[in-house]
C-alpha cells in the first residue's frame, strides 16, 4: 500500500508566521516525506484566506527539484473551475521537471468559492465537472484533440502540448460520498481516491462495491480499478501525545467550517467517537494508526494508497516529527502486515 500526506497548505491569520515562512515549512515537510520513503505527498486547491493552495502545481513544482522519488499530485484539482487544457499543460510540465513523478486527483471540491470568484453557476455544478472531465481525458488520451461541450470552446484538430513524461499521466477520480460519482470512477476506468472526513469508514463499503461493480461491467480489469483513501489523521509517539497535538486545532477547524455550514460545534466526545476503533480519524501511535489503517482496508474490500490530511493547527515540528514516524514506523507496519 501507498501511504502518503496531504496538505491543503494552511497557515491560519493567526498564526504568527507569514505566508512565506509557511511555504518553506511546507517544502521543507515534502522534501523530510520524500527522505523517509513515503509514496506520495498531495497538495490540494482551495480560495480561502487561511490555504495557500490556490496554484497547487506551483507548490509542486518546487518540491519536485527538492525531491527524487515521491509521487507529486493534486488533492485535489478543482476541475469545475478549471480549463481542462490548462490543467494538462500545468500538470504535464510538472510530470517533465519531475521525472514522471507527477499524477491529477481531479475533483468538485468541498468549498464553493471558486464558482463566484470564476463566473461559474452554482447550477451547473455536475454537469461542469463532467464536461471538463472528459475533456481532460481526451487531453491526455489524444495529442491532436476534436471536442465540443457546452461551458466551453470546441477544440478542432487542435494539439496539445508539452506532452508529459510518463506515456499515460495517472488521473484519479477524487469523490466523497455520491453514488453516481462512484459510479462515473468505475465507469471510466479511473482510479477512485475517497475522501473520508467523518463518520465510520466501513459505511462506504457499498459505494466502493459500486464502483468496482461498474468498472467491471465497463469491462475495466480489477488491477486498474484502484482505491485510495484520504482521510484527517495525524500520529505521535502515544495516542495521548497525538491527541493532546491535534484535538486543539481540529475542533477550532472544523467549529469554525460548522458554523458556515450549519453543524454542530465539535466537542471531546465527538472527536473520541471519530476516533474510535471504526471512526474515520486516525489519531494516535504508530501501532494504533497502522493497525486501523490494515482495518479500514479490509473492510473497504482492499486499497493500494491512504493518504493522512494534518493541517489542523499543528506546528511546523509537529508535523516533521509525525511524517517522520509515518515513513520510519507506520509504512513499514501497514506493509508487513499485508
Amino acid at each position: 500500500m501507498e501511504i502518503g500526506i496531504d496538505s491543503f497548505a494552511i497557515n491560519p491569520p493567526n498564526s504568527g508566521i507569514s505566508n512565506t515562512q509557511a511555504l518553506s515549512e511546507l517544502l521543507d515537510r515534502i522534501e523530510l516525506a520524500d527522505q523517509v520513503g513515503l509514496d506520495v505527498f498531495g497538495i490540494g486547491e482551495h480560495y480561502r484566506q487561511e490555504f495557500l493552495d490556490s496554484a497547487p502545481t506551483i507548490i509542486l513544482a518546487a518540491a519536485a527539484s527538492r525531491t527524487k522519488q515521491i509521487i507529486l499530485t493534486s488533492a485535489v484539482t478543482v476541475l469545475s473551475a478549471a480549463d481542462p487544457v490548462r490543467v494538462f499543460q500545468n500538470f504535464s510540465t510538472l510530470d517533465l521537471i519531475s521525472n514522471g513523478r507527477a499524477e491529477i486527483v481531479a475533483g468538485r471540491g468541498s468549498f464553493i468559492e471558486s464558482y463566484p470568484l470564476f463566473g461559474l453557476n452554482l447550477n451547473d455544478y455536475d454537469n461542469l465537472f463532467a464536461e471538463k472531465l472528459d475533456l481532460l481525458l481526451k487531453i491526455r488520451d489524444n495529442e491532436v484533440v476534436n471536442w465540443s461541450g457546452k461551458y466551453r470552446p470546441s477544440l478542432n484538430n487542435q494539439a496539445i502540448y508539452p506532452r508529459p513524461f510518463q506515456n499515460k499521466l495517472p488521473i484519479w477520480l477524487g469523490v466523497g460520498g455520491t453514488p453516481a460519482s462512484f459510479i462515473r470512477a468505475g465507469t471510466l476506468g479511473l482510479p477512485l481516491m475517497v475522501a473520508i472526513i467523518g463518520g465510520e469508514t466501513h459505511r462506504f463499503r457499498p459505494l466502493i462495491d459500486l464502483y468496482r461493480q461498474a468498472g467491471e461491467k465497463a469491462g475495466h480489469s480489477i488491477e486498474q480499478l484502484k482505491v485510495g483513501l484520504h482521510s484527517l489523521g495525524y500520529v505521535a509517539k502515544s495516542k495521548n501525545d497525538a491527541i493532546r497535538d491535534y484535538y486543539p486545532g481540529y475542533a477550532e477547524m472544523f467549529t469554525k467550517i460548522g458554523q458556515e455550514r450549519g453543524y454542530p460545534p465539535v466537542t471531546r466526545g465527538s472527536f473520541d467517537a471519530q476516533n474510535g476503533e471504526l471512526g474515520a480519524l486516525l489519531v494516535g501511535s504508530p501501532e494504533e494508526v497502522a493497525s486501523k489503517i490494515i482495518r479500514h482496508s479490509k473492510a473497504l474490500g482492499g486499497i493500494s494508497r491512504f493518504t493522512f490530511q494534518m493541517d489542523s493547527g499543528l506546528s511546523h515540528q509537529e508535523l516533521m516529527q509525525s511524517i517522520e514516524l509515518i515513513g520510519t514506523k507506520v509504512l513499514p507496519l501497514v506493509n508487513s502486515e499485508r
